[in-house]
């Protein structure tokens, strides 16, 4: 293993988190609007020490919950 490389670890039912770099590509945001929606509480997120850590299957929840939530019937 070279200097900062990591090896990934394997572990069942365990879900590997995302960084906010990795989080805000899956949702199309700039990473600095995710962490900052991570403070608000908008976003589940995880905060270990100063770093903000994603599930990417939370995420997923959320969003789902979030564009059932903001539907509304157009009406002409």
């Amino acid at each position: 293993m070279k200097g900062n490389e990591r090896q990934a670890i394997s572990v069942p039912g365990f879900e590997p988190t995302l960084n906010s770099q990795q989080a805000a590509a899956l949702l199309q945001i700039h990473p600095k609007t995710l962490q900052k929606m991570a403070r608000q509480g908008r976003v589940p997120a995880h905060q270990i020490g100063d770093l903000w850590r994603f599930r990417a299957s939370e995420l997923d929840e959320w969003l789902r919950d979030e564009v059932s939530s903001n539907r509304h019937s157009c009406r002409n």
